[in-house]
């Protein structure tokens, strides 16, 4: 990715008191009703188990453990598998007109040019796309998730700053996994960003730098943005009661 002589713009919000349900809510009205390019980045989201649209609960989570020890259950308006996300995680998000940046509304395209992106963020970790998951020396450290329409894409990821063993217990082993896992237990499959950077302001701060290089970034308000959803569009984005 060389930095090119037109910067499209691009609206930056970062959230630091939102639920997943209110972000995914937010993401799902920006890409249905806005025509604006956005990113989202949520370093701090309280506990919840997010699922794909297509996901069934009993199929990828432990529904004896979530009624013993209840932690809200989402389901989001994108495809991609089951995580358990918490104060640990930073959340990311991209929205784009696919005119705006040159890449059709495809998955495998947004894959590609989401890991050019990310490789130059973390250029010192070896981070690669394996399989659409991020990896760090096989192990994974993020999954992703998209949406395409017409015109606009939408990609976000789940990176891990770290993980507690009692929370990935909630989920099943997926009947769906990429290959390279090999049925690896979650400890021998996921890694930690924290075993490669000092903190998770160091990450933030170098996903705005890299922003900045390739968009004309501008900070936008929460209560901005949430305007938009005020507009009438489709909703699926929900949580889920089961118990």
């Amino acid at each position: 990715m060389s930095k090119a002589p037109f910067r499209p713009p691009l609206n930056v919000l970062l959230l630091s008191q939102s639920t997943i349900l209110e972000q995914l809510q937010l993401e799902e009205a920006l890409l249905r009703v806005d025509q604006r390019n956005w990113c989202l980045i949520n370093p701090n989201p309280p506990e919840a188990i997010v699922m794909g649209i297509s996901s069934s609960p009993e199929k990828v989570i432990d529904l004896n453990r979530l009624q013993k020890q209840p932690v809200p259950l989402i389901r989001r308006f994108s495809g991609g598998g089951t995580v358990f996300i918490d104060a640990d995680s930073i959340i990311k998000t991209f929205i784009f007109n696919q005119a705006d940046l040159g890449i059709p509304c495809y998955p495998h395209a947004v894959f590609q040019w989401s890991e050019i992106f990310y490789r130059l963020v973390f250029q010192e970790i070896e981070l690669r796309l394996c399989e659409n998951d991020y990896v760090i020396k096989g192990r994974k450290c993020g999954g992703n998730a998209q949406y395409m329409t017409k015109n606009r894409w939408l990609h976000h990821t789940s990176f891990l700053w770290d993980y507690q063993a009692e929370n990935m217990a909630y989920l099943k082993m997926p009947p769906k996994m990429p290959g390279y896992r090999e049925r690896r237990s979650h400890d021998n499959f996921l890694c930690k960003l924290g075993e490669y950077l000092p903190s998770k302001q160091e990450v933030v701060n170098r996903f705005l730098k890299t922003l900045k290089v390739y968009f004309k970034v501008e900070i936008s308000s929460l209560s901005e943005a949430y305007k938009v959803t005020q507009i009438p569009h489709r909703r699926t984005s929900q949580r889920i009661d089961l118990f």
